[in-house]
């Protein structure tokens, strides 16, 4: 790969495909969009949906939200769609740092509430981020809508945003979807480039990765790439990649036709299917949606910049009568501590995290690198040893919590002032720590 990006004279990989937010390609309404979602999940919308086909961005969309909404915003990510009505509970709970101990369901939901109220108390608004949402179990759906009525006297306590394939709008015409379908209050689409976009999107991305000679790309390699890709922006990256390192190997500086047939015979996409089944009724509220979020986005757009529509939000709120329980601890019991053998690497560092949140303060931020159960013994120790040969071990630390009402053990690392930096720290991650999809947190939600 070296040989490559010094043949192109590049300093990194332009067209990888795991999300990474230096790449974030404002064309074809993306910067719009993401401006209008901040405004809208800031503004009290409830809740905001995100569609678009596999590959269209929504992943590298939600990751510039966790970086780019405002400090008083707590941003909880869901990354794993497939969990059940309790287990997202109980993953909200573990967030907010709230002890799960077993409480019954609506136990669990009063103090998810008192949580929440003591955030709004504090001026802080909490966002929920559920990536993935069209793979939810039907009853998992229904939970999202029961939070969503989680709300104080004047405003709504959680917002939540969806990001989910087209699958989730046929899923939310069925009519016992009606209550959820009626709770979604923006909804905004990430259609497919066009040759144009297409075009702008690779220029980006090389000059982004350092190039700086003539767009290597010719009017018909991109004609080609636009056809095979079908505008989806994973699949721009999969061609554009494969048909650089063909001119390559041709010991070549041009990007034709020919490589790009090469690539796309590389590649072998399946084409996308026609969605079929939807009815009228989800198509013409669709449609609404789209209307009031195009014209949200030029409201965004004319205010000028992410900091001008931050500057229409309300003063900070009144604090309210209802306070949060303070967290308790989120050690296991001895007896489950003694039934799990952990190896050297995880002792070492699980012992490195207990000498750093002593002194660590709460308004501080960590890279989270990986969340597994305690019980994954080989998992944590085997991603240890890896980390370890890339990243400086002495900033990897290892915790163990139960909040969640699950023993976990967590591989963070890191230190940083703000969520700013831990993101610009994630951008300098080696390549096989960035395929993980590692996000900042903030070390509240360890205390």
């Amino acid at each position: 790969m070296s040989l490559y990006l010094e043949h192109f004279g590049l300093r990194e990989p332009p067209f990888r495909i795991t999300p990474h937010t230096d790449f974030f390609f404002t064309g074809a309404n993306r910067g719009p969009t993401l401006d209008a979602l901040i405004y809208a999940i800031t503004q009290d919308e409830g809740i905001v949906k995100v569609t678009g086909e596999v590959g269209s961005g929504k992943t590298m969309l939600c990751r510039m939200l966790l970086e780019r909404l405002p400090a008083h915003v707590e941003t909880l990510y869901l990354a794993n769609p497939s969990l059940s009505r309790g287990e997202i509970l109980g993953a909200i709970a573990d967030e907010l740092g709230i002890p799960a101990d077993g409480k019954a369901t609506h136990s669990l939901t009063r103090a998810l509430q008192d949580a929440l109220i003591a955030r709004y108390a504090e001026g802080k608004r909490v966002v929920l981020l559920i990536d993935e949402a069209h793979a939810m179990p039907a009853e998992s759906l229904e939970e999202i809508r029961l939070l969503s009525n989680l709300e104080s006297k004047a405003t709504k306590l959680l917002q939540i945003a969806l990001f989910a394939q087209p699958e989730l709008d046929e899923r939310l015409a069925a009519t016992d979807m009606r209550q959820l379908r009626e709770r979604i209050t923006q909804h905004f689409n990430l259609a497919p480039l066009k040759q144009a976009d297409v075009a702008a999107y690779i220029e980006f991305r090389l000059r982004a990765a350092g190039y700086h000679g003539p767009n290597p790309f010719s009017d018909e390699a991109l004609r080609l790439i636009t056809r095979i890709s079908e505008g989806l922006s994973r699949r721009i990256n999969i061609i554009a990649d494969k048909a650089l390192l063909a001119a390559y190997s041709h010991g070549s500086h041009q990007v034709g036709a020919d490589e790009v047939r090469t690539a796309e015979q590389d590649a072998r996409f399946s084409p996308l299917q026609a969605k079929a089944g939807l009815n009228a009724q989800p198509l013409l509220w669709g449609l609404a949606g789209a209307g009031i979020a195009a014209l949200l986005i030029g409201m965004v757009v004319t205010l000028g910049s992410r900091q001008a529509a931050m500057l229409q939000q309300a003063e900070t709120p009144a604090p309210v009568p209802e306070v949060a329980k303070p967290a308790q601890s989120a050690a296991p019991s001895p007896a489950a501590s003694e039934k799990i053998r952990f190896g050297p690497l995880t002792r070492q560092h699980l012992a490195q995290y207990e000498e750093w949140i002593k002194d660590a303060p709460r308004n501080r931020y960590f890279i989270q690198l990986l969340a597994t159960d305690a019980t994954h013994t080989g998992e944590v120790e085997g991603f240890l040893s890896r980390a370890t040969a890339a990243l400086e071990p002495a900033h990897l630390r290892v915790y163990r919590s139960s909040l969640s009402g699950r023993d976990r053990l967590g591989v963070i690392y890191g230190d940083f002032d703000s969520r700013e930096e831990a993101a610009q720290a994630m951008q300098t991650l080696p390549e096989s720590i960035k395929a993980i999809q590692p996000f900042p947190r903030q070390v509240s939600k360890l205390k």
